[in-house]
């Protein structure tokens, strides 16, 4: 057996491999929630993108993606803080990330109230404090930065898909900013 018997490609997979594996496995994401800080921590605002969804509807939401095959958790979410707030976003990472809470999401709306018609996945999630500039990037369509309040008002949680209303609810309660 060679050397190239064994040998593993890090990219990313193929359109059809990557729906082939959707539907055998759990795929592993990151969630990030974007936040302003004063200089005692408190969350005074939070950022939440505008994205056009699959079937055409425009959604708010958090920074969301996948963490590719031997990529460590940091580097996912620096990646994708990067793609979609833009290069100029400056997130700062803690020392030792560790998730507020992890969300599952299934292709079953009624399972978890996290839904991903693609997939179940198994997103590990953290409140990211941002201090530069946000540009939305990618496929983001628009950035805002809103405060707590009006974050958690029913007309922008009602702009969310996926339960990531229910995400952002969970990030201001971890926060202690959830009126």
């Amino acid at each position: 057996m060679s050397s190239n018997d064994t040998a593993t490609s890090l990219g990313w997979l193929s359109e059809h491999e990557l729906e082939l594996t959707r539907g055998r496995v759990p795929m592993v994401y990151v969630d990030a929630v974007p936040v302003r800080v004063d200089h005692l921590g408190r969350v005074e605002r939070v950022g939440t993108l505008l994205r056009a969804r699959a079937d055409g509807t425009i959604s708010r939401a958090v920074v969301s993606g996948r963490v590719l095959y031997g990529e460590a958790v940091r580097d996912a979410l620096w990646r994708h803080l990067n793609k979609d707030l833009g290069p100029e976003a400056e997130p700062q990472l803690p020392a030792s990330p560790a998730p507020f809470t992890v969300a599952e999401y299934f292709p079953d709306p009624d399972r978890t109230g996290f839904y991903d018609p693609r997939q179940h996945a198994i997103s590990l999630c953290f409140l990211v404090p941002v201090d530069g500039d946000c540009r939305p990037s990618h496929d983001a369509l628009d950035f805002a930065w809103l405060t707590p309040l009006e974050a958690s008002s029913p007309e922008v949680l009602t702009e969310m898909s996926g339960g990531q209303d229910r995400l952002l609810r969970l990030a201001l309660a971890h926060a202690g900013q959830l009126p």
